[in-house]
């Protein structure tokens, strides 16, 4: 099984300071391949698809840090979700589940907290969070050209799969996610939002772990209204980007998943 990493950035600092210092990256372990300039994530995903041969692709955001160990216990929880369901096609550290819990541990700076529950075993989920998510090359998934902008492309392509009857999954793989706080939701994410509604109307709701997608598309009004009330209580949570990600995986107890692969 070969393993090669993606990543859509626009920002070599934020790109230097976390993810190109995962060990794994670090010590030419696993391949990193970058695309710049794409007008959207699907277009970026895309194109690397087509660039790339591995078997196993992961899909990840620049300010994600993949602690010692991440790829082996990956292939460990790989070969495990394989003994019970070789149809899957999906797989990521958090994701929204088919009962709307959120899978997964990991380590947000936006909000200073680990997030996700812990599954003792791979748990199907309706989106991801588009930090982290992997694929299984052999299931011919594509990203949607059509969706604009850099959101909810992790619904969109779980329930592409799941559509073709095919299965997503999320599981213990902890992660560093060293993202920045955001006090509302912009008029870009509004308009992946739109897009979403429209394509799936059928099959609504959807819960991604930022929004219920709505027929009625009131859950936009809503969130953004509860943006606005808890703003300086979020605000307050958040840690910043101040520390180094090899700091917050040991502050996790997560610095060497070697042991767990």
């Amino acid at each position: 099984m070969t393993i090669a990493i993606i990543c859509a950035s626009h920002s070599d600092e934020i790109l230097n300071a976390n993810l190109a210092r995962s060990p794994m990256i670090a010590e030419a372990t696993v391949p990193l391949h970058l695309e710049r300039d794409a007008a959207s994530a699907a277009l970026a995903y895309n194109r690397a698809i087509d660039a790339t041969d591995a078997d196993i692709l992961i899909f990840a955001h620049h300010d994600v840090y993949l602690p010692r160990g991440w790829e082996n216990l990956l292939a460990r929880r790989l070969r495990e979700l394989e003994t019970h369901d070789t149809n899957w096609a999906l797989y990521g550290p958090f994701g929204v589940g088919l009962d709307a819990s959120h899978i997964g541990p990991v380590w947000s700076s936006s909000i200073g907290l680990i997030v996700g529950r812990v599954p003792t075993a791979p748990a199907q989920v309706q989106s991801y969070d588009e930090m982290v998510i992997v694929m299984r090359r052999s299931s011919g998934l594509r990203f949607d050209e059509n969706l604009p902008g850099w959101h909810m492309y992790g619904t969109d392509i779980v329930t592409t799969a799941r559509t073709k009857g095919l299965h997503a999954y999320a599981g213990a793989l902890p992660t560093i996610h060293n993202d920045r706080y955001h006090d509302h939701l912009r008029e870009d994410f509004v308009e992946s939002y739109t897009a979403m509604r429209h394509k799936w109307r059928d099959h609504l709701p959807l819960r991604t772990p930022i929004i219920k997608i709505s027929k009625s598309g009131l859950h936009l009004y809503k969130n953004r209204w509860q943006d606005y009330r808890s703003e300086k209580f979020r605000a307050n949570m958040s840690v910043g980007i101040a520390h180094a990600p090899e700091y917050l995986a040991s502050l996790c107890g997560w610095s060497d998943l070697t042991a767990s692969a």
